[in-house]
């Protein structure tokens, strides 16, 4: 199966594009350096990265300058030239714009004050008062932020502390509950125990003892011969 055609838009995901470009450069170079050996041709390529980097290919029997030259020739356009005169006048005046920008950075910081006059010196003072107002407010409004962060966090820690008394209160009154409870159903035991010894006690107590165990009496297990007396006389048939 052949690939799905893709849509050609500019990709929005950095990363893929930047992955893209690096193939699909590799391969626009390598074309361009096939037709120029294939097909004889003079061959010039330049690419710029989004990020500003170069990439240039030219045919091995050339060079880019020729290449540029040619172009200008047949197409008639001309690259605008700069001589020296114009260029040290641009350095000059970059210069100049980078020295005033120097010296009022050092003003700023305090330094090099004596060289200007009062409306300077007070414009300077104006400048660095509206600067700090600047700086305090936006100082305040970052504390106060921070400020109703810190209240907002011991608000929820209040919460979170009341919810856990509160579950604290329910479990000790649970506890509670449950002993009072146990308590409940161990006292007719203890009283059942109790009273029963005593009647145990009382019982030992009334009931009489058996004849074996009087300590004064003895059951005789015969008749006494001596009591039942016969007369030594007795009647003679």
């Amino acid at each position: 199966m052949g690939r799905g055609k893709i849509e050609i838009k500019r990709i929005e995901n950095s990363t893929n594009r930047q992955v893209t470009f690096s193939k699909r450069r590799g391969g626009l170079l390598k074309k361009a350096h096939e037709l120029s050996v294939l097909c004889d041709a003079q061959l010039g390529l330049i690419v710029f990265s989004t990020t500003g980097k170069m990439y240039e290919y030219c045919s091995s029997h050339s060079s880019m300058q020729q290449i540029i030259e040619r172009f200008q020739k047949v197409s008639g356009t001309r690259i605008q030239e700069y001589d020296n005169k114009q260029i040290y006048n641009e350095l000059t005046k970059m210069r100049t714009d980078t020295d005033k920008l120097q010296a009022s950075m050092r003003h700023f910081y305090g330094e090099d004050l004596a060289s200007l006059p009062y409306n300077d010196l007070h414009q300077l003072e104006e400048t660095l008062e509206n600067s700090v107002s600047k700086i305090r407010a936006r100082k305040n409004q970052l504390l106060q932020q921070q400020l109703d962060n810190l209240r907002r966090k011991e608000q929820i820690l209040q919460d979170q502390n009341s919810h856990l008394y509160r579950c604290i209160q329910d479990l000790e009154q649970h506890q509670q509950a449950v002993m009072e409870q146990q308590k409940s159903m161990e006292q007719p035991l203890l009283d059942m125990g109790l009273y029963g010894d005593d009647l145990g006690r009382n019982m030992l107590h009334l009931s009489p003892l058996s004849p074996q165990f009087h300590p004064n009496r003895l059951q005789p297990t015969q008749p006494n011969l001596q009591e039942v007396s016969l007369p030594r006389h007795g009647l003679q048939l």
